[in-house]
């Protein structure tokens, strides 16, 4: 007698792309259904550690119920007043969001003042919650990392290359601006040229455009030749992330800065 079915790697992929190709076009209709969304100010931080095959990420997992539910992330969620403490300026209150969240989800304490601020992230018109979101990197604490098992029900130290590796392979879902963070980090061999590194260029505006491509849809950001009409056919520079049933494509050969 056989046992019980499993999936393939193959077949997992398969499976979390299909999945994906269904999100956007459900929320295609909800957008035409009921316009767009506001966004709300948020805050992230990618907490890293080095590890014997380079730096590793403290990756969350997001409960099913919740916004996000079942993604893996970073820990991070939105502005609250207390986190403006007297200030308006929006990027110390980011930063105080990013430590904050990094304590309640997963008890450790980070300085908001060390935190390195490297971009910023604004999901496109069509998405139905929509958080403009300031990310920043810190190093890892000395801490134990515990979850809270509510909001967050898992978590792992992965390098980019693993997280990405898992992702293709249908294994964790994670939203572009998750993996292109990763895609970023993946450069640098210790945590201490990944801070130096994102803290000496110009912190990057992903602000997100949607585009029906050969294979799915496409985000579109500044400096690529369809950015403007969302044609992703438009001859020119390339500032993108294509989703394939093989993975995800990134070319950013076309971001001028």
């Amino acid at each position: 007698m056989s046992g019980p079915r499993t999936d393939s790697t193959g077949d997992r992929a398969q499976k979390a792309y299909q999945r994906e190709v269904l999100l956007f076009e459900e929320w295609r209709e909800q957008f035409e259904r009921d316009g767009e969304a506001p966004a709300i100010p948020a805050a992230t931080v990618v907490v890293l550690r080095d590890g014997p095959d380079g730096p590793e990420s403290l990756m969350l997992r997001k409960n099913s119920r919740l916004a996000f539910g079942g993604m893996w992330v970073f820990p991070g969620g939105r502005i609250d007043d207390g986190d403006h403490d007297g200030t308006s300026d929006l990027i110390a209150a980011a930063r105080n969001a990013a430590a904050r969240e990094a304590c309640e989800e997963a008890a450790i304490v980070l300085d908001p003042a060390n935190l390195v601020h490297f971009s910023y992230w604004i999901p496109p018109p069509i998405a139905p919650k929509r958080f403009a979101t300031w990310f920043f990197a810190a190093q890892a604490p000395a801490e134990e990392v515990r979850i809270d098992d509510g909001e967050i029900v898992r978590h792992e130290w992965m390098t980019p290359d693993e997280a990405m590796r898992r992702r293709d392979a249908g294994e964790v879902e994670l939203i572009a601006p998750t993996w292109v963070t990763l895609y970023t980090i993946r450069s640098f061999s210790t945590v201490a040229d990944a801070l130096e590194g994102l803290d000496r260029r110009r912190p990057r505006r992903y602000e997100t455009r949607i585009g029906n491509g050969e294979h799915g849809p496409v985000s579109l950001w500044h400096g690529d030749a369809g950015y403007a009409t969302g044609d992703t056919s438009a001859l020119g520079p390339r500032h993108r992330l294509e989703m394939t049933p093989g993975g995800y494509l990134f070319d950013e050969s076309g971001y001028t800065g």
